[in-house]
């Protein structure tokens, strides 16, 4: 029997390894190997764990004496280089933190961990998690594996470009703005920005500002980004914002009593979309019309009232700016883009600040009464697919538009809190995967796992990777 190891999702990895077909060690091997041939062109693996193999087979004699095993079990993991890893490089993207390595996990490490997963390796991010793009000057760019000269995205861009390339099964990824979701959509892959709070932010830098950040997985897999969530979430008695038991779920489950009610839209005040984006969005709302839900074409208000980047933006460089500085003073040198960009944007006046923070409480307003009526939200993950190295703008619809307008769509639900899955439902005229987004009310990621597992089965685009 072939098993094509780099390809299957950690699910099936997690069987085959349980039940004796292979060892956790021919899955690592198979993925090591993967990232001696593929890593040199895309740039996505920064730090390979010292004792990878050694893990895995210590796994692989655990199982044979017969040891309680946990659902991960001799999986191989990677994480983002912004989240701690007990012994291993944690660098963040930038020369300031150059050799740090940290003497703890970070919570979400921890969990992958006790489920037996096994850290491979530390993937590419912008400097200090920041920008739309992976790119940054210690460690390089990161290239998109199913084209060199395009983004993979940011700031989660080195785990979606190792998961697509098939140097990782699963990995471990944070969103500020649109940053899991967004990497996920540019390469293919699937990822998880749950409720705010959901899993929490222990061990995980920069958090300001805090009522934006988010960590999510990212996967091959529907069934992986939902195995996944239930290991990582729940309180650990450090993350304020992290108190709802893992339990607790307000949404429609994996068997729904009734038709799920979708709005969908590609526009209701974000911003002109690309006509591809907007053409895939449409044709995953009639995949679930056709399977049964109630499905709508809708208009938000709230949306179209307050400019949600708008918002973010300014949110953003109040709460940001003076974290900023305090890391970099005595480097400015060694400062990047995002931060010398930061740094040159005009202050947030308290007057501002005030009036973004009522912003977000009527988008929140607006999100409540919509939940009243429909279960999930569809609609874009970024408003072009995956774009050139270095984009500063593009042009949609006659109109100029800044690099940061493809998170348009993403932004408001880090705003909100709200739970938000990316996965891929079609491809651009010139080969590049193209994502839709599902979003529910809070604490309601059965509703939107549920959605995506069934426009999985039904995708257009499922099992396509990237001819490296």
């Amino acid at each position: 029997m072939s098993i094509d190891l780099i390809h299957s999702d950690a699910t099936e990895l997690a069987e085959l390894i349980r039940t004796g077909q292979v060892s956790s060690v021919e899955v690592m091997t198979a993925h090591l190997d993967r990232i001696e041939a593929t890593n040199p062109g895309i740039n996505a693996i920064v730090t390979l764990t010292n004792g990878a193999l050694e893990a895995a087979r210590a796994a692989d004699e655990e199982l044979a004496a017969g040891g309680v095993v946990g659902p991960l079990h001799g999986v191989p993991f990677t994480v983002k280089d912004s989240f701690d890893t007990a012994g291993v490089l944690t660098q963040r993207g930038s020369p300031i933190f150059a050799g740090r390595v940290p003497d703890t996990d970070a919570t979400a490490v921890a969990r992958m961990k006790r489920a037996g997963a096994v850290l491979l390796a530390k993937t590419n991010l912008p400097e200090f998690s920041y920008w739309v793009e992976t790119d940054n000057l210690l460690t390089g760019r990161t290239n998109n594996p199913w084209d060199l000269n395009r983004s993979s995205g940011g700031s989660s861009g080195g785990e979606s470009a190792a998961i697509a390339a098939g140097m990782s099964p699963l990995g471990l990824g944070s969103d500020l703005s649109i940053s899991v979701r967004g990497p996920a959509a540019d390469t293919g892959v699937v990822a998880l920005k749950a409720t705010h709070g959901r899993i929490p932010m222990t061990g995980i830098w920069p958090r300001e500002p805090r009522r934006n950040w988010h960590a999510g997985p990212m996967a091959r897999s529907i069934r992986d980004l939902a195995l996944a969530y239930a290991l990582l979430a729940g309180p650990d008695g450090s993350d304020g914002f992290a108190t709802v038991p893992r339990e607790f779920d307000t949404g429609l489950g994996t068997s729904p009593d009734r038709p799920a009610r979708v709005g969908w839209l590609v526009d209701s005040g974000l911003g002109p979309t690309d006509a591809e984006v907007a053409a895939t969005v449409r044709a995953a709302a009639d995949a679930l019309q056709r399977a049964g839900a109630q499905v709508d074409s809708v208009g938000i208000a709230a949306l179209e009232r307050d400019n949600p980047l708008e918002l973010w933006t300014k949110l953003n460089v109040m709460e940001v700016k003076p974290a900023f500085r305090q890391v970099t003073a005595g480097h400015e040198e060694q400062m990047f883009s995002y931060s010398r960009f930061l740094e040159g944007m005009p202050d947030t006046s308290m007057e501002e600040y005030v009036g973004a923070e009522q912003g977000v409480e009527r988008l929140r307003d607006g999100f409540a009464r919509y939940f009243q009526h429909y279960d999930a939200l569809l609609l874009p993950v970024t408003t072009i697919p995956a774009h050139e190295h270095q984009l500063g703008q593009f042009t949609l619809d006659g109109r100029t538009m800044g690099a940061f307008h493809v998170s348009s769509t993403t932004v408001p639900f880090n705003l909100t809190g709200h739970p938000a899955l990316s996965m891929r439902f079609g491809t651009s005229s010139d080969g590049m995967p193209i994502g839709v987004q599902l979003v529910a009310n809070s604490y309601a990621e059965s509703t939107i796992l549920h959605l995506a597992s069934l426009l999985e089965s039904l995708s257009p685009v499922r099992d396509q990777y990237p001819a490296l």
